[in-house]
């Protein structure tokens, strides 16, 4: 029987450097790399809806997007590579919805969990690597053109880091803390000592 693989989620606040950690550290395990939201063709038009210019969805209609995507990237990209022995690298997973959606926007954050496990199967990431900037230097990397979270005022970045924090102390088992300050290459290493990775 093939070993089944291992899937890692990276989360943080926007410009924490995600995108580029998973990247890397999909091409040093060989691993599956795939993003919430747009991991797939559906995804991809639920991305578009949730962060284009498009009409603004309610708070639960955002939640319940986010879902969807993610019920469909479980099923399309996720399960069927962890099956065959694959490790997948997501940029972004259920983390995500209940910090943006719970913290962040205030809903019940045991309703959201009762969302991500319905939506999932109850497949939630093996590791989660919580990348951490300070709300400045996040704010620096953006830019000037962003999509709708990017355009979120201080107080709910404040909210969601917190609310990522207090995820990843309230289960230490699956969620380490990584320092998303410094070089790329700095932080790179960071990454793969904290997954225990040569």
């Amino acid at each position: 029987m093939s070993r089944r693989g291992r899937y890692i989620a990276f989360e943080g606040w926007e410009a924490s450097g995600k995108s580029t950690q998973a990247r890397l550290l999909a091409e040093r395990l060989n691993a599956v790399l795939t993003r919430e939201p747009g991991g797939t063709d559906l995804g991809l038009a639920i991305r578009d809806l949730l962060l284009g210019n498009g009409p603004e969805p309610t708070q639960r209609a955002e939640a319940l997007l986010f879902a969807a995507d993610r019920a469909q990237h479980l099923a399309e990209v996720v399960e069927p590579a962890l099956a065959e022995g694959s490790d997948v690298i997501t940029d972004r997973s259920y983390g995500s919805t209940l910090a943006y959606q719970g913290h962040g926007r205030g809903q019940s954050i045991d309703e959201l969990m009762g969302l991500v496990e319905w939506a999932s199967g109850g497949l939630l990431p093996d590791l989660v690597v919580l990348l951490t900037v300070p709300v400045d230097t996040a704010d620096g990397r953006l830019g000037e053109q962003r999509d709708r979270m990017e355009r979120e005022d201080g107080n709910f970045a404040v909210r969601v880091i917190d609310g990522f924090v207090a995820l990843a102390t309230a289960d230490p088992d699956r969620w380490i803390v990584v320092d998303g300050s410094g070089s790329i290459e700095e932080v790179a290493e960071r990454v793969a000592n904290a997954v225990g990775v040569k």
